[in-house]
């Protein structure tokens, strides 16, 4: 079954304004992302979605496989959809176009429950929390799962709620996804759902819709880049 990736990349960011062309290293951050992703073994080809003609030219420049999208699109699911109705490939993913220092083994992690378990419709990861600063903070997602390793709730609180100390794990969601085509066609035609809209992640959708989620556990991190201050942080990383 052919695996693709596809990373997202828009030129408009409040907080950081034409990120994905920002310079690491000699390199703009879509080519770290890029090299990254096509060194994942499970992927078969890696292509860039854009709906910017500078960050389509860069990609270009460095050999890249890119397509131009509609600047309509309000999240990088949609554009992932865009790309993926003209593709001939079972499993799409969502490699986010802001995390430079991406662990290709990450992509490789996610995948392999879909490639071994056709009934998985969709997947992702989780790497467990050690900071308690992490735990209570609203802008790391925290995740909790079944006993078979689906998610049961996504939430920016601290799930569990800790009524009892009882030493149980808490883990940070990593939004990198993995779908069957025709899963992320279909979600990408739901309506918004209320929690999602609530807590502001849009993979509660697909629980609100009755479907499930797979959730990796991955040793790996990786920064993502939202802020100059992220950015500096990530050139300090790959320079030394």
């Amino acid at each position: 079954m052919q695996v693709t990736g596809i990373i997202p990349a828009r030129y408009a960011s409040t907080r950081l304004p034409g990120k994905p062309l920002k310079e690491i290293a000699g390199q703009p951050m879509i080519e770290h992302v890029y090299r990254q992703a096509i060194a994942a073994d499970s992927l078969d080809q890696v292509i860039v979605a854009t709906d910017d003609q500078r960050i389509y030219q860069a990609v270009e420049d460095f050999g890249g496989q890119v397509e131009m999208t509609s600047k309509q699109h309000q999240t990088g699911t949609d554009r992932l959809a865009e790309v993926a109705q003209n593709l001939d490939t079972g499993i799409i993913v969502n490699v986010q176009g802001d995390e430079p220092l991406l662990n290709p083994k990450m992509i490789d992690q996610a995948v392999e429950p879909l490639l071994d378990d056709s009934t998985i419709q969709m997947g992702t990861l989780k790497h467990k929390i050690t900071e308690q600063e992490e735990i209570e903070s609203p802008h790391i997602v925290k995740v909790i799962t079944d006993q078979d390793g689906f998610a049961l709730y996504f939430s920016r609180a601290a799930i569990p709620y800790p009524r009892q100390a009882t030493g149980l794990n808490y883990y940070k969601h990593i939004g990198l996804y993995v779908y069957r085509r025709d899963f992320l066609l279909n979600y990408t035609e739901m309506k918004q759902t209320p929690l999602e809209k609530e807590e502001s992640l849009e993979q509660l959708r697909v629980l609100e819709n009755g479907y499930r989620i797979k959730v990796v556990e991955t040793e790996y991190q990786a920064i993502g880049v939202d802020t100059p201050e992220d950015l500096e942080r990530v050139r300090r990383a790959i320079n030394n």
